[in-house]
């Protein structure tokens, strides 16, 4: 996978979030902003909307610098939020409340073949 994706590292707040009513919608807790349905144990981030800007987009890969695995961006943050990311941490409230806010540095996947080289 590394041969296919240049990893490009940068610095976040990082904070957490679960499928719960008063942290999502009341209406639909485990539906993402994009529509898709959340469950306890997948690896997925939301992402403030300025970071969708700078490649982080629906589906992008993020290694996260202290959790083993990839994450998906696979929701976004109310835009009043700036630089950073909400890790999923499925209905585990204690678990997200103890993981706090965090600067960490994650790094995100951009395929190797869309990168564009200016001479």
């Amino acid at each position: 996978m590394d041969k296919k994706y240049k990893w490009v590292p940068l610095q976040v707040t990082a904070t957490a979030y679960n499928s719960v009513p008063n942290q999502t919608s009341y209406e639909h807790p485990a539906i993402t902003a994009w529509g898709d349905s959340i469950k306890p144990g997948q690896k997925w981030i939301a992402v403030s909307r300025d970071l969708l800007k700078k490649g982080l987009a629906y589906n992008t890969l993020v290694k996260i610098d202290t959790f083993e695995g990839i994450y998906i961006v696979k929701d976004k943050m109310h835009s009043r939020w700036r630089n950073r990311i909400d890790i999923y941490m499925g209905e585990n409230i204690n678990q997200a409340k103890e993981w706090g806010r965090k600067k960490i540095t994650i790094s995100y996947a951009v395929e190797k073949d869309s990168l564009q080289i200016v001479e």
